[in-house]
């Protein structure tokens, strides 16, 4: 399994970061060792005091693919989820500046957080579905996948255009403005379309 990311996939995120705009994806990538698991708490790292929060929705690749075209990509995935993409902007930005990947950032141990799985059909546009993160029951990110610069159907095609998608695999999409810096004691929840897919506590 691997973890597919798309980085400045919503504009206000990519304002809000000073971030050039992208002419196609930004994809990286995140080791399965990411995954925190289910029922665990996320610990700060300790090569970080700044770790941000990145809510996004994700899609589960559920048949081998490769050179998919955007007309077919709906064909590879049945189920999506909501997610954190957790990343250490200080660390991030130190990277940035020397040109260096972003890896150690973006795939540390825990920094991705996988939410409940559902079917697809529970929605009937996924080009317009809300999705959101509270810290502490504030709400902290609001957004909606009609404000992507790629859909999903997009980003598969793209993808798989550089690498063969397998089963499992897990694409995220991107994240909207609003991203923040984690504290300990934190609780983090996140909802699409109102129902609840993920909550942890930071430690």
């Amino acid at each position: 399994m691997k973890l597919v990311c798309i980085g400045r996939n919503y504009a206000a995120h990519i304002e809000e970061l000073n971030n050039a705009r992208p002419t196609e994806p930004v994809v990286f990538i995140k080791p399965d060792s990411a995954v925190l698991p289910k029922e665990q708490d996320f610990y700060i790292p300790e090569f970080s005091d700044q770790i941000h929060y990145e809510v996004e929705v994700l899609v589960k690749i559920h048949k081998v693919g490769k050179h998919i075209a955007p007309e077919f990509a709906h064909k590879y995935y049945d189920e999506i989820s909501l997610g954190i993409d957790f990343t250490a902007r200080d660390l991030q930005s130190q990277l940035k500046e020397k040109g260096l990947p972003w890896e150690k950032a973006k795939g540390f141990d825990g920094a991705a957080v996988i939410g409940k799985w559902v079917s697809k059909t529970q929605y009937q546009d996924l080009n317009n579905l809300s999705f959101g993160l509270f810290q502490n029951e504030t709400k902290v990110q609001d957004g909606n996948t009609s404000l992507m610069l790629w859909k999903i159907d997009e980003l598969i095609a793209h993808v798989s255009t550089y690498f063969m998608l397998k089963k499992g695999d897990i694409i995220f999409t991107g994240t909207p403005a609003g991203v923040g810096r984690v504290a300990p004691n934190d609780y983090l929840r996140g909802e699409i379309e109102g129902e609840e897919f993920f909550s942890i506590h930071v430690r």
